[in-house]
């Protein structure tokens, strides 16, 4: 194909330390046509020192409310699009992404081995040991939901900000049914798994300063799982229900009300039986304990069928 235009999305909020250095990294990389600052009503006018810089490709953007980090993004992506950009790389402003890893996550798109690509920084155990405890932590215990919640059980880091995404699949992506927050990048893997859309990790070492992490633990308790319920429930109905349907949408069907009721059925025959002082009989045990391990093999099937599923390009 021919050489695609690109353009680099760097939200900007509370980071006027950092965004010089972070934009001026970005415009001496040959690979990239245009840099988009999206600045979100930073009280410190982030953009306007990234305006010192009076760079050809710098174009600066302004919000007059804050929007959150992926309202900044979205704003960043439809200005690519009217540039008529292929491939768009979002990059933090705070430094903490190092920008010479772009013509990697660009690669994979122009090649059509991807659609979206995503930094993994969990390859390298040894650079590891630079990211803080608490983003460890967090990251540790946000993949795993976010993965069975996206549907994409082959990526490794799906939290990660650093990413790269082709207009082909952008396009398909209603940005209306965007999380513009703390959510948002997981949001955008559901959406992109509800479009079929191909995901490859990019190994990248992590890099952190002494800035305070951005993970809000009470969000993170709170908030964000009830999140991810949400968009898995919507993902599931869609794919497995209104787009396709096939085993995994009969496990699930079947399964699933099968498995709660049994549960729900077997806490109330335990509940009588301490208030009773009556063991129940064997009979009364099957009943319970059947269904639930039947019901359960069906989910675990489900669950198969949903990692197998993962998009993938046809060879």
């Amino acid at each position: 194909m021919s050489q695609a235009i690109t353009a680099v999305v760097v939200p900007a909020y509370k980071v006027i330390e950092q965004i010089k250095d972070v934009v001026s990294s970005i415009h001496k990389l040959d690979s990239v046509n245009h840099i988009i600052v999206v600045d979100d009503k930073c009280p410190y006018f982030s953009g306007k020192e990234a305006e010192k810089l009076k760079l050809e490709k710098l174009i600066v953007l302004y919000h007059d409310m804050n929007k959150g980090v992926g309202g900044a993004v979205i704003t960043g992506y439809i200005k690519a699009m009217e540039l008529n950009c292929d491939i768009i790389i979002k990059i933090d402003g705070d430094g903490q992404m190092e920008p010479r890893y772009i013509p990697d996550f660009i690669e994979p798109l122009v090649k059509g081995d991807a659609d979206y690509t995503k930094g993994n920084r969990f390859k390298n155990l040894q650079a590891l040991k630079a990211m803080p405890g608490i983003r460890l932590l967090g990251n540790s215990l946000l993949s795993f939901l976010v993965k069975a919640a996206s549907g994409y059980w082959n990526i490794m880091d799906p939290t990660n900000g650093y990413t790269a995404i082709h207009r082909r699949i952008l396009e398909k992506i209603n940005f209306n049914k965007i999380d513009k927050r703390y959510f948002f990048e997981s949001d955008m893997l559901i959406n992109l798994n509800i479009v079929n859309a191909v995901v490859k990790d990019i190994d990248i070492p992590p890099k952190y300063g002494q800035e305070k992490s951005s993970i809000r633990i009470m969000s993170v308790l709170f908030q964000f799982p009830f999140k991810l319920f949400k968009s898995l429930s919507k993902r599931i109905f869609l794919k497995y229900f209104i787009y396709d349907f096939n085993m995994a949408s009969v496990y699930i069907l079947i399964g699933l009300p099968v498995f709660v009721i049994s549960i729900v059925f077997g806490i109330i025959e335990w509940i009588d039986s301490i208030v009773s002082g009556i063991s129940k009989p064997a009979g009364t045990i099957m009943l319970v304990a059947l269904p639930i391990i039947v019901s359960f093999q069906m989910l675990i099937q489900a669950v198969q069928i949903d990692i197998n599923s993962v998009p993938h390009k046809d060879r």
